[in-house]
């Protein structure tokens, strides 16, 4: 009989410490959901600190528009610099107080912005579907330059759907259900 009790307490404080390992939070990660659900869509890890892009295309000039942004401690996006190359519909004419307008390469850069976001809505194109993601990563390898990745929307997401993007951390168990983001 205390075997049998032994083995149960034994086999219940396995199971708490599994349920534990997959339910509590351990990656940060650039989540995708579904419209305004906690449907998962994709993510890509990430890390505090860490940069991306989102780059769309135009849909009226038909060129490519850069937004970039920052990973913060607070697990918010920080949008730090915008990069087009056409005036329009949309897009910044100038400057405003404390950012930095530039052209530089045929571009036109708005830099030191100062904008955060807890969640986005992001959709991906119908008309002109060319949505990207962008994003660096270093190696263990001091000596090495960060590698650069871009994935396109399409392989990821359904074009004209709209998604809710958030800095979150991610379980092990919604790691592994979940669609990662890769090159």
């Amino acid at each position: 009989m205390r075997h049998r009790i032994r083995n149960i307490l034994i086999l219940m404080a396995l199971l708490n410490v599994i349920g534990l390992t997959l339910l509590v939070p351990f990656r940060t990660s650039l989540v995708f959901y579904e419209k305004n659900t906690d449907h998962l869509e994709a993510f890509l890890p990430i890390s505090i600190g860490d940069t991306f892009q989102l780059i769309f295309t135009h849909s009226i000039h038909l060129t490519d528009v850069v937004e970039k942004y920052e990973v913060t401690d607070k697990y918010h996006m920080k949008q730090y610099e915008i990069v087009y190359e056409e005036f329009g519909i949309g897009m910044p004419s100038n400057a405003q107080e404390g950012e930095t307008f530039t052209y530089e390469d045929g571009k036109y850069h708005i830099k030191d912005l100062d904008n955060y976001f807890s969640t986005m809505k992001v959709r991906n194109g119908k008309t002109v579907s060319e949505n990207r993601l962008a994003w660096e990563t270093t190696s263990s390898n001091l000596n090495t330059s960060p590698e650069k990745h871009e994935v396109w929307f399409n392989d990821y997401f359904e074009p004209g759907a709209w998604y809710t993007v958030k800095i979150e951390k991610l379980t092990l168990w919604e790691y592994l259900k979940g669609v990662k983001i890769h090159e």
